[in-house]
């Protein structure tokens, strides 16, 4: 039976951020990757899908952007390409289409089994993340079997949604892009909102990312139960915004009827206003690093994409009937989880499947990185690959 000082479970931009200060350190590993390299990215992505942190940001450790476009967005396509070349230049030891089925104490090693074989661990760093099993909520199961159910993972683009109106849960990220995509497309489209803040597309002539990257604000911890804000690609995506493009915008699916009209509560205004409060907030905190720090830079214009007018429904839409809206197809962008029914390390994983862990650590053995948790708002992101792969490595390095 082969053994290894660290096994790395995922070959992502986690797992290769691990992988690559691990070969710095000496240290003998290998990684397993269920399909192939960065598949979440390549399986669970829209078409158009770009990448939220600008090129400058969007790098793996002891990388560096030198293109032409630091303020752009790689897509879906050249963030993948992004990682085989990473692979590829520091000849990471990865294993592609290789399922980890079970990982289990056994002899004072990991024993991890596969569809292939079985193989030893001193060491596990779990690298598959936390955001990667579409979740709905239960309302879900009682819509008529004649509505088309997509999750976000699932929606490709416009042309592949059935025709007739369109109703997307979730107003994060993936749900309000996905929602002003197929606006644009000629769509007719609904948007179920939730407690999502809103983040600028820019602000004082930068990508919003650079100042929160460079003042540090993204590590700040994440208020717990906070849902991921909407962000946009190339400018700043709103309710508001959403609203003027012709989407009609109604408040949290609360229940869903047996004639199959789907109920929302009245939390739009709410919503818009929680959301408008964040965008202000942090951009008062980017003001203040601004001037504490002496830094030259523009003053704040007008965002179109926040001073344009909204055009909420007057009064709120508190029920949809299915049929006489034509909707026949829901979209649920209501969060994602993780899988890690395949860890069976008392301690490890609590009693919903969740990993139990601060700050990287877990039982002896046992590391997670790319988690998307409340240490910081950065955590799930590649922004915190070089941070969580260090702190990792150095305390394996110490405990040889």
């Amino acid at each position: 039976m082969k053994t290894y000082e660290v096994a790395v479970i995922g070959a992502g931009w986690a797992g290769l951020s691990v992988s690559v200060m691990l070969a710095q350190k000496g240290l003998g590993h290998i990684v397993l990757e269920r399909g192939r390299v960065g598949e979440t990215w390549r399986t669970q992505r829209w078409a158009s899908f770009h990448m939220n942190t600008p090129n400058v940001l969007t790098v793996l450790p002891g990388d560096r952007y030198e293109g032409p476009a630091p303020e752009g967005f790689m897509s879906g396509e050249d963030f993948i390409s992004m990682l085989e070349s990473y692979v590829k230049r520091h000849s990471l030891p990865v294993r592609e289409n290789t399922t980890v089925v079970d990982v289990s104490p056994a002899d004072g090693y990991f024993e991890i089994r596969t569809y292939d074989d079985t193989m030893r661990a001193d060491a596990l760093v779990v690298a598959t993340g936390n955001l990667n099993i579409p979740v709905r909520p239960a309302i879900s199961e009682r819509l008529p079997s004649w509505v088309l159910q997509l999750d976000g993972a699932d929606y490709r683009d416009p042309a592949s949604v059935p025709d007739g109106a369109i109703l997307v849960v979730g107003c994060g990220d993936t749900g309000g892009q996905i929602a002003e995509e197929l606006a644009l497309a000629g769509r007719r489209v609904f948007l179920s909102t939730g407690r999502n803040g809103r983040v600028p597309r820019r602000f004082r002539g930068r990508d919003i990312f650079l100042w929160m990257s460079e003042s540090q604000l993204n590590r700040r911890p994440r208020q717990p139960g906070a849902s991921r804000a909407l962000v946009g690609r190339t400018g700043t995506l709103s309710l508001q915004s959403l609203s003027a493009l012709g989407v009609t915008l109604v408040g949290r699916a609360r229940n869903v009827s047996p004639n199959g009209s789907i109920q929302f509560d009245d939390s739009l205004a709410e919503s818009a206003a929680f959301a408008d409060d964040l965008s202000q907030g942090l951009k008062n905190a980017i003001d203040e690093y601004i001037l504490r720090e002496g830094i030259e830079a523009p003053e704040a214009e007008p965002d179109p994409g926040e001073t344009v007018p909204a055009r909420f429904p007057d009064p709120p839409i508190t029920k949809l009937d299915l049929i006489s809206e034509g909707i026949r197809t829901v979209i649920w962008a209501t969060g994602l989880t993780g899988n890690f029914s395949w860890l069976n390390v008392p301690g490890a994983i609590d009693n919903e499947g969740r990993p139990l862990q601060e700050r990287s650590l877990s039982v002896p053995g046992v590391y997670f990185i790319g988690l998307d948790n409340p240490e910081a708002q950065r955590s799930g992101t590649v922004l915190a690959a070089g941070h969580e792969a260090e702190r990792i490595v150095n305390h394996l390095a110490s405990a040889r």
